[in-house]
């Protein structure tokens, strides 16, 4: 009996750990398609790219872990999934059989389609490749354009500047961050940026990226030409459910899978960026671009197959690191109409912005604020009541706030 997990991300590794914790005993198969075995990925923009770190001290689990296992890997690339005989083929023609079949796909960065964005220089941000091209790229380069003020690109753009490269991010939004936090938040990113020595320039159009050989400057729509001697582009990702669509699975914005992993096919799973899901707390679909989502899914995935009822249930969380600021977010703030502050985000590098919908507390992005982060984690997860004044009181117990919202609920 052999378990073929295609993809070597942490939803991959996670998976593979706790098919051994829930008893399977068969063999278990790894295809990835870079020679490292699994790493951590949130480090790649922060130290990897700074050079403090190497791809070894970034490794989820060290190589004698999946050895003792019995965990093996293999270099390659799926072309294509045949369900009836259970069986993929890799590009090189291969065929690899297997009884049970977990889809880590992962996800891919989005392209910009504009002039210019195949020049060299110009780099997207995704994998240890990727890094180590911009690293190389950065032993001439003194001026850098990163495309895309989202949580990619600011990481990258605080990095940069502590390496004391000149960085200018260019955001088409009126706004950093306009997707995912309420302007509060934007404003504070936004202070911290500028402070930090970065040219950040909001609303802005971009018609081509330029250059002979190699990048030169990127072209705005209103004809000014910012130099650039390398680009980064992050304006978000793409799930990789191409193979998934091609053998005939379920997808919309991802692979769908029910509670437990389990996607249309009943010898299949899929867990991580790629896979779409009901999330309990918000009863919507929902595809999550999260370390701890896609450890979450394939924890469920591995209890599938090994034919225990696992599922998944955490609340969503994430976070984002840029110079010496934290950001934790529990739970997602999509529909709310009133937020809370804590402390304040236009003076100091710590606050904490509660959102509410409906007098309820659905998602908090917390800086540099570890203790309301786990409180809003726990508010939030079992839709306790909380009184927004007290919560807005700096000075306020938080202890206190949770024995009157256990109170209440009671």
């Amino acid at each position: 009996m052999r378990v073929l997990i295609i993809g070597a991300s942490h939803a991959g590794a996670q998976l593979s750990a706790n098919l051994r914790q829930d008893g399977w005993t068969g063999e278990i198969l790894v295809i990835g398609d870079e020679p490292a075995l699994p790493y951590h990925r949130p480090p790649l923009s922060k130290t990897y790219l700074a050079g403090k770190t190497t791809i070894d001290d970034l490794l989820i689990r060290p190589a004698e872990f999946y050895a003792k296992n019995d965990i093996s890997f293999r270099v390659g690339r799926v072309a294509s999934i045949n369900r009836q005989a259970h069986s993929v083929t890799l590009s090189d023609g291969e065929e690899v059989s297997y009884d049970k079949l977990a889809l880590c796909l992962g996800a891919r960065p989005r392209r910009l389609p504009i002039a210019g964005a195949e020049l060299a220089g110009v780099h997207y941000l995704r994998d240890a490749a990727d890094i180590e091209a911009i690293r190389e790229g950065l032993a001439g380069a003194r001026r850098v354009v990163i495309i895309g003020a989202g949580y990619i690109g600011l990481e990258t753009a605080a990095s940069l500047r502590k390496l004391g490269v000149q960085v200018t991010v260019l955001e088409s939004a009126e706004r950093v961050l306009q997707r995912v936090t309420a302007p509060e938040v934007s404003t504070f990113y936004s202070r911290v940026h500028r402070e930090e020595g970065v040219d950040l320039r909001t609303g802005v159009s971009i018609s081509a990226i330029e250059g002979d050989e190699r990048v030169r400057g990127v072209r705005l729509a209103d004809g000014e030409v910012i130099d650039a001697d390398l680009v980064i582009i992050g304006i978000g990702v793409v799930p990789n459910t191409e193979l998934a669509e091609a053998a005939g699975l379920a997808v919309d914005n991802g692979i769908i899978i029910d509670a437990h992993g389990q996607t249309s096919d009943p010898d299949i799973v899929a867990a991580g960026d790629c896979a779409n899901h009901v999330v309990p707390r918000y009863d919507r679909q929902l595809r999550l671009e999260s370390v701890p989502s896609a450890g979450e899914q394939a924890k469920a995935a591995a209890a599938t197959i090994c034919n225990k009822a696992k599922a998944i249930t955490a609340l969503p969380w994430f976070w984002s690191d840029q110079y010496e600021l934290k950001l934790q977010i529990a739970g997602l703030n999509e529909g709310y109409d009133e937020v809370v502050l804590r402390g304040d985000p236009d003076s100091g590098r710590s606050f904490a912005c509660f959102y509410f919908k409906q007098g309820e507390m659905i998602a908090a992005d917390c800086v540099n604020h570890p203790k309301e982060f786990m409180f809003a984690r726990r508010v939030i997860g079992e839709r306790m009541p909380v009184d927004q004044s007290q919560l807005a009181d700096p000075e306020s117990s938080l202890s206190d706030l949770l024995k009157a919202a256990l109170s209440s609920k009671v």
